[in-house]
Order: C-alpha cells, then structure tokens, then sequence
C-alpha cells in the first residue's frame, strides 16, 4: 500500500477549471479564497499564451477571483524560462500575441527575423499568412522550432477555434519539422511550475479539466491529480484512457472543504 504524503501544494488549470471564458465556474472563488486563506502555495496554470499574468488576473477578477498575478503561470512564461536555460540572450522569431513577447523580452531576448536561433509559435487570434510564411522560411533556413502549446483547438462563445497545435501542424507540413511544445502535457511545464513555488511533486495536487493534457502531465511529473467534470473530458470518457486521475469531483466546489485535508486514496 502506497503511503502517500500529506499535501503542501496546488496547481490548477484555469478554462474548465475555474473559469469558462469570463464566467467563474461555481466555486471556484471559493476554492482560491480557501487556498490564500491557509497559506498553501498555489499556481494556476495556462496553456494559453495570449495573454500576460498581468492581463489574466484582470480577467479572473471580472469573474469574481482574485488571484495574484505571481500566482499565474502560462505556457509562454514556461517557454521563455526554458529558451533562457538553452541559450541565454538569444533571438526569436515570435508569432503570437502580447503574453509570448512579452515573456521573451522579459528573459532578455531580442525579436527579430534576421537569422533568428529560434522560430516560437504561440496561440494568436490574429492569424497571420505573412507571419506563418516567414516563419516556415526561417526555419527551412535553419532555425529550431519551438510551440508554447500542442492544443489543437481553444475555446470561444461561439464553438472551437484553431489554436496552436493546428497551426504548428500547418508549418510541420511545410517543412518537414515537428515543434518542440513546452506547455502541457510535458511534464516540463509542471516541472517550471513546482520551481517557481519551491514545491515538491510528493506533495502536489494538480487539478484540471482535460485527460490528455492536465492530468497525464501531473501523472507524468509525479504529483497527484484531480480531474474536475466542468471542462473538456467527460464522465463517460475516463475509461478510455489508459491511465486515471487520483480523484474525479464533479467541479472545484467539491475541493474547497478538502484544501486541508485532501485525501489521495478515493478515485471517486
């Protein structure tokens, strides 16, 4: 019998999890307020690299929850640290919106189309064929590959939208090079995560929506898992996968009375 650690640490998703788009889902105010209130260490993490921390507590308090901007950690925050741990004051190629550049400019790198040491894909709303074909030139030049995100599609009011993924799966086809993604599910997101809280996986629980991407990379790097029935995968499609989550809850309400007593050894 596995004796597992009391829990110190909380990571959680953001779409599906507390918010869809600008509406807070139920509890999930609760939830954070309790989490701040216990002075356990937390992150909310995001695959979506559009926006900044800054811009992403703005939207979260819209919706009720107040999260501190240290408190958000986002797939192109994790990209940035990473390129910053490969080669230090490089350049990029960055297609993407103000959350990528930002965050590379942060770690010192410098935005150009001149022989860049890498191309970096991120998720935009503002699709550019000029942009998408300077980038496939660069890289057919050259230079490494690099994607915040694998999703394939994001959410919007009025049904899914091509996200970075696709986008990546478009340059692929043209030159023949896969991305390396930084965001879920590599565990190296989770990884950054841990880091930044000076958290350990043993004593970790991360909360998400999605199988194939928040659960399967907090299983990968070793923490518990959650997975909340608000977002992408549904009851009927946990068996499967050929994994599980620690515990499934209906939604992040039912974890509000748990912050400081959650027990690992119930899958339901």
């Amino acid at each position: 019998m596995t004796e597992f650690k009391p829990i110190d640490s909380w990571l959680t998703d953001m779409d599906g999890v507390l918010v869809h788009e600008d509406r807070a889902i139920p509890g999930a105010a609760d939830f954070i307020d309790a989490l701040r209130s216990s002075n356990r260490r937390f992150l909310v993490l995001t695959n979506n690299s559009i926006f900044t921390p800054r811009d992403l507590r703005a939207r979260l308090l819209v919706s009720g929850i107040d999260v501190p901007e240290h408190a958000i950690w986002t797939s192109a925050l994790a990209t940035a640290q990473f390129l910053d741990l490969q080669r230090p004051n490089g350049t990029a190629y960055a297609i993407g919106e103000a959350g990528l550049t930002t965050a590379l400019h942060e770690v010192g790198y410098v935005l150009t189309a001149r022989s860049p040491d890498y191309v970096v894909l991120g998720e935009t709303r503002n699709l550019s064929f000029e942009a998408i074909t300077t980038g496939i030139r660069l890289i057919a030049d050259g230079a490494r590959f690099i994607a915040t995100n694998p999703d394939p599609t994001g959410p919007s009011p009025q049904g899914p939208l091509p996200a970075t993924g696709s986008v990546a799966a478009l340059i692929t086809k043209a030159t023949g090079v896969n991305p390396y993604f930084i965001g879920k599910p590599n565990p190296l997101m989770m990884r950054s995560a841990l880091n930044r809280i000076e958290a350990h996986s043993e004593t970790t629980v991360m909360i998400g929506d999605r199988m194939e991407t928040d659960i399967i990379s907090g299983l990968e790097a070793g923490l518990r898992t959650v997975l909340v029935l608000t977002g992408s995968t549904l009851e009927h499609q946990v068996e499967r996968f050929p994994y599980r989550s620690t515990k499934i809850v209906e939604s992040v309400a039912d974890l509000v009375a748990l912050v400081d007593t959650f027990n690992p050894t119930t899958h339901r």
